[in-house]
């Protein structure tokens, strides 16, 4: 099929443009649905090479056409088409820096978007990784320890060479893929120069993390808080496995009850799981005290497992939940009568003592919930009578059990039931 160009689209840009245009409109109302399967698979690929050497051709213009928004007033071409086009603002800034990067300096990576060798996802990794090597060189440059040192030379030829690598990888590897490799890129081409710009690289970040490593808290006034936090790369590895090891995420994905518990929910239960239990005993004072929680709650709600406690700075937990954490909680109940006066300001054996935790463990071994196998390490001791009922603190009242399941057994939406083995079943309410 061929197009001839009008007069308006004198440029062949604009006459390229107005035949796809054309040809687009030619297809619009075909149904793709009564194609064969290797027309289809031709299509998709075909249609995305087109799609992205479409894009590198725009970014060519893109990248020519700064009096475009100067005549409008606006602070560059991104800004123009966003307002223009309505399309995402981060959208046009990408396509403009990826522009200017292939203009400017990647021009090998720039012809290989233009003939489809390279599609846009791979060219925004490739130009970062380049952008990201071209400064580390510069600073090599500028360190007279490093020998020999880092010419001009030495550096265009380590960017060419690194340039022409990736552009190679591009044919086999995605941008995932792409972005690993071009964190590397020096140790492929320049291993002796790596070591120097490794060790520089990790200080750099060392510092960075240390400087802007944070944590808040707000109150959602839902029941939550959300926890934002920025840490360490390593700390949040650590953090991470350990929550893992709570979730036992070998293990199966559901509860009990045989729902599905979503790996998100999961490690938020485990994190809750971690901190509640830390051991106090080891912890920095905290306002005169080992760090403690005092709740003050109606004697009549605690034994109902209803109503609601307080606590010192004022937030209201629900009875159960009191309930649930004088199990194993560093906690001091201020269990109030009918005239609200202190009836129990703590009982020290309401806590399982230590040998009575390694005996649990050799008894129970694992979670008693039907079906459940988080390892007796990682989970809590449960009082079979209520420890605001007199329940005792021996073991013939214990029960080992993971957060989440301890959760469960004092959650008024679920039945549970002893099974003749001594393990608990949990079914919902109807």
């Amino acid at each position: 099929m061929s197009w001839s160009v009008t007069p308006e689209e004198s440029h062949p840009i604009l006459g390229c443009a107005a035949v796809i245009d054309r040809a687009l409109d030619e297809v619009a109302a075909l149904d793709p649905m009564f194609m064969g399967v290797a027309a289809q698979r031709e299509a998709l690929l075909l249609l995305d090479r087109l799609t992205s050497r479409v894009t590198a051709l725009q970014t060519r213009v893109i990248a020519a056409s700064g009096e475009v928004a100067a005549a409008e007033g606006h602070r560059d071409v991104a800004s123009w088409m966003t307002h223009r086009t309505r399309r995402d603002r981060a959208h046009h800034r990408r396509l403009q820096r990826l522009a200017r990067d292939c203009d400017e300096r990647w021009h090998d990576l720039g012809a290989a978007l233009q003939t489809g060798a390279v599609n846009t996802d791979q060219g925004h990794v490739i130009a970062r990784a380049l952008g990201d090597l071209d400064r580390t060189m510069g600073d090599l440059a500028a360190d007279a320890r490093v020998a020999p040192p880092v010419t001009a030379d030495r550096r265009a030829e380590v960017l060419a060479l690194a340039q022409a690598h990736l552009l190679e990888q591009a044919a086999v590897f995605g941008p995932r893929e792409l972005a690993r490799l071009g964190a590397r890129i020096l140790h492929v081409i320049a291993p002796h120069l790596d070591e120097d710009a490794e060790g520089r690289r990790l200080a750099d970040q060392d510092r960075h993390a240390r400087r802007v490593t944070s944590l808040s808290t707000r109150d959602l006034g839902d029941g939550t808080t959300l926890v934002k936090a920025r840490v360490p790369a390593h700390v949040a590895t650590r953090l991470v496995t350990t929550l893992e090891a709570f979730t036992n995420p070998r293990g199966t994905a559901g509860d009990a009850t045989g729902e599905s518990v979503p790996y998100d929910l999961r490690l938020g239960q485990a994190f809750c799981s971690l901190l509640e239990g830390l051991d106090p005993s080891r912890l920095p004072l905290h306002g005169g005290t080992a760090t403690q929680l005092v709740i003050t709650i109606d004697l009549s709600d605690l034994l109902k497992g209803l109503g609601v406690g307080t606590l010192a700075g004022g937030e209201t937990i629900s009875a159960a939940q009191a309930r649930r954490l004088a199990c194993t909680a560093d906690l001091v109940p201020a269990v109030l009568g009918t005239r609200s006066e202190p009836l129990d300001l703590g009982r020290t054996a309401r806590l399982f003592s230590p040998a009575q935790r390694r005996a649990l463990a050799l008894r129970d071994q694992q979670c008693r919930a039907d079906g459940c196998t988080i390892p007796a390490t990682w989970c809590e001791a449960h009082h079979l009578v209520p420890w605001s009922r007199e329940g005792a603190s021996d073991l013939d009242n214990a029960l080992l059990l993971c957060s989440f399941h301890h959760h469960r057994i004092h959650d008024d939406r679920y039945l549970h039931q002893r099974l003749p083995n001594g393990d608990v079943r949990y079914s919902r309410r109807r």
